[in-house]
């Protein structure tokens, strides 16, 4: 049974509750065998549990009349009455009326679930020219085969024998006319519908007649053969896309009869639904009374035949009339539905019927595949390898070893250099200083304390003593190149510039230093961008496309938004045949209450199997399923529900990108 249908019938099963609760403690699997009629009656009492299965319902009714079989028997000797299994009696009655209700919602919830599936496969092949082709070849055996059985029957009607001239299409249309059948009779075996929903389409040419193609007026005969070009240009496009245009009708056709069966099935679904609270008040008396229990399975009965039900006397027994509705009035809606939906042929063709191109065409296109495979296996080998050497140098050059230098970096800290070294720039500047040193001891005479002072002031970059001896020599270069210290000065110059050079290179060393870690991720990022697509790819084409992922993926949680949206549909919009019949207010009509409870159930479907278990999400969002599926609320109630819905998990479950997600598939 349905968890909707379990929802809103569980606690009606519940409710009927013996006048006296002096219930001993039985196990249910007890048997009527070896016990009082008493006892028998209360062991099937405990037995009735939520959910009741069709084979413990059937025994109840049949444990039910043997009951009252032998309370019959019993009465004629004896006018004493037991008060308390009156009361068990009562309440066992009333268990089996919730559960004869909750079975004959289940029946036209499965119905309309069915139907609506069916239509919605209809509705997908009728959408796109490229399916309804596919289609058409699928059932192309099927259209043949039903198209030779209609010539065979014309041909023994008229007590002929078939011929291989026969096999042409005039030849076809003249046998199964005069066999009875329509002028187009060809076509009409292959598409069945036009017997009853013709289609209109340009069959008829352009007509043209020899006297106006004379030599009288050459201007008319070029404006006649220009007219019968530009025809003929225009019906071949018709004429090709003809037979799609006819499997479209046809699953239009189709599509409409199952949304008129789903429509019947609905508005029963919400007059029986509408009916709950009735129940309920009822079975909360604790004493069933045989005038309102006649009169609620009658009401059930009668919705389910329809309107040439004749309803039973109101003396009936209560088993037998649950019984009827049982054994009789369910079984023969079931036989009913399935025959209408067989004889019209409104269901989706066998599998097999509908796999035949894919069993034919599959295993050729392997062989060739395959041959074409052994044939280039020395450029598959090359490639293979050229492909599996790519991937292990990309590994290796693009990820592992960059992913060792961020390790290194990070593990080396500030101790390595980029572009100089430490130990390069301190001999530098040593050799600076020896050599600047030397020059005041020679030239200044400096002491030891001064060339002391004076170290200390190289090390911070002043040079002015030796700048004021080499400003002292450039005034007489010559004479202090040959004897003075201009060569000495010159070079001192140039090791400073050396030393100058160092330093602004440890400025750019720290500064490429203190990015390292930056630009080793940058390399490494589009490397790893590739390997995140690659792997996603990979992990699609392993799920198989079927929508995986969190709160059932995107396939189910677009399914669910449609859900929601066809709910508030239906409950700001209702459909038209509720117009003449509509009550006033904001009560809900039964056809809307039945398409309300069937798309209601695949939300709580949907959550009952895609949302965590034991999660405060599943329990919300069940929680507002079930007001939705509540019978006691009006529409502007449930518009609210609606609206706290998608107020609340539009956003965790992406309903708010849901029509993007849908366009996108």
């Amino acid at each position: 049974m349905s968890t909707s249908v379990s929802h809103l019938t569980d606690e009606l099963v519940l409710l009927p509750v013996p006048k006296r609760r002096s219930l001993s403690i039985l196990p249910a699997a007890s048997t009527v065998s070896g016990t009082s009629p008493k006892d028998a009656l209360r062991s099937l009492y405990l037995s009735l549990k939520p959910p009741i299965p069709q084979t413990t319902l059937t025994d109840a009714v049949q444990h039910l009349q043997q009951h009252e079989l032998t309370r019959a028997l019993e009465s004629s000797q004896t006018q004493t009455v037991d008060v308390e299994e009156k009361g068990i009696y009562d309440a066992v009655v009333g268990k089996l009326v919730a559960a004869i209700y909750a079975q004959t919602l289940e029946i036209f919830l499965n119905e309309a679930s069915e139907v609506e599936a069916e239509a919605e496969w209809w509705a997908d092949i009728e959408r796109s020219r490229m399916r309804a082709g596919y289609y058409l070849l699928q059932t192309l055996p099927c259209r043949l085969l039903a198209l030779a059985l209609d010539v065979r029957h014309a041909l023994s009607s008229q007590q002929q024998h078939f011929e291989l001239s026969m096999l042409s299409v005039s030849s076809l249309s003249q046998i199964l006319t005069r066999g009875g059948h329509s002028d187009s009779s060809v076509i009409a075996s292959i598409f069945p519908h036009l017997r009853t929903h013709p289609y209109v389409a340009p069959f008829s040419l352009v007509n043209v007649k020899l006297s106006a193609l004379s030599p009288r007026s050459t201007q008319h005969v070029l404006d006649r053969l220009k007219s019968i070009v530009v025809g003929l240009m225009s019906f071949i496009p018709t004429l090709l896309s003809l037979p799609t245009d006819l499997v479209r009708q046809e699953c239009a056709l189709k599509r409409r009869a199952l949304e008129h069966i789903r429509d019947e099935r609905a508005e029963v679904l919400g007059t029986l639904t509408s009916r709950r609270d009735y129940l309920a008040g009822v079975l909360r008396e604790g004493e069933i009374k045989g005038s309102r229990l006649h009169a609620f399975v009658e009401g059930v009965n009668q919705l389910v035949v329809g309107e040439g039900y004749a309803r039973s006397s109101t003396d009936i027994a209560p088993s037998q009339l649950l019984g009827t509705t049982l054994h009789v009035t369910l079984p023969l809606h079931i036989s009913q539905h399935r025959r209408r939906l067989e004889q019209n042929s409104l269901m989706r063709p066998h599998r097999i019927v509908l796999l035949w191109p894919r069993i034919v065409l599959l295993p050729p296109f392997v062989l060739l595949g395959l041959r074409q495979i052994f044939v280039s296996r020395e450029t598959l080998k090359s490639f293979a390898c050229d492909s599996v050497d790519t991937v292990k140098k990309f590994c290796q050059g693009w990820l592992v070893d960059p992913l060792k230098d961020i390790i290194k970096t990070v593990r080396a800290g500030e101790e390595r250099s980029v572009i100089v070294q430490k130990e390069s720039i301190d001999a530098d500047l040593k050799s600076l200083e020896r050599m600047a040193i030397a020059l005041a001891r020679d030239k200044l005479r400096y002491s030891d304390t001064q060339l002391a002072t004076f170290s200390d002031r190289i090390h911070k970059g002043d040079l002015t003593p030796i700048l004021e001896i080499y400003e002292e020599d450039i005034k007489s270069p010559v004479k202090s190149a040959v004897s003075g210290t201009l060569l000495r000065n010159l070079f001192i110059q140039i090791q400073k510039a050396k030393v100058d050079i160092d330093q602004a290179l440890t400025g750019i060393d720290k500064l490429l230093k203190s990015q390292e870690l930056t630009f080793a991720f940058v390399g490494v990022a589009p490397a790893l961008a590739i390997v995140y697509v690659a792997g996603g790819a990979a992990a699609g084409l392993w799920r198989g496309g079927r929508g995986q992922g969190r709160y059932g993926g995107k396939h189910h949680r677009t399914a669910a938004w449609l859900a929601v949206r066809r709910t508030e549909r239906l409950l700001v919009s209702k459909p038209t045949s509720d117009d003449y019949l509509s009550p006033k207010g904001s009560a809900i009509p039964p056809l809307t209450a039945g398409l309300l409870l069937l798309s209601v159930s695949s939300l709580r479907t949907y959550g009952e199997c895609h949302l965590p278990l034991h999660s405060r999400l599943r329990e919300g969002f069940l929680d507002d399923v079930g007001d939705l599926e509540n019978p006691s609320l009006d529409r502007d109630e449930k518009v609210k529900v609606i609206e706290r819905m998608w107020r609340s998990w539009g956003d965790v479950l992406g309903w708010r990108r849901g029509g993007a997600s849908i366009y996108s598939t």
